[in-house]
């Protein structure tokens, strides 16, 4: 899974991802932009998450940043994104890649 979601990354090919919410205590499955794997600077547990743009959030903020343990199933598809989207600050990206500006 890991593999194919830094290769999304790279490509900047968008994911179908289903995850177990602890918000809504059930899986949920969503369309989404991978950003990027690694530590979240937000959390006090560095552990390496998925991060993600929700395409499909109900909620003010679409971020996702998820444990492995919670995603159940990553399915790249064959659309792209754009960064421009949603990457509104300087970025410092843990996974390598090629965004031009938003790199």
């Amino acid at each position: 899974m890991k593999d194919a979601f830094i290769g999304a990354v790279r490509d900047r090919k968008k994911v179908r991802l289903t995850f177990f919410s602890k918000q809504d205590g059930r899986d949920l499955t969503r369309l989404c932009a991978p950003m990027d794997f690694g530590p979240s600077s937000r959390a006090s547990d560095k552990s390496d998450r998925f991060h993600l743009w929700d395409y499909e959030s109900d909620a003010v903020m679409h971020t996702l940043s998820l444990l492995p343990a919670q995603v159940k199933c990553i399915e790249v598809v064959d659309e792209q994104f754009d960064p421009g989207e949603f990457v509104t600050w300087p970025p410092k990206w843990i996974v390598e890649r090629d965004w031009g500006k938003y790199s």
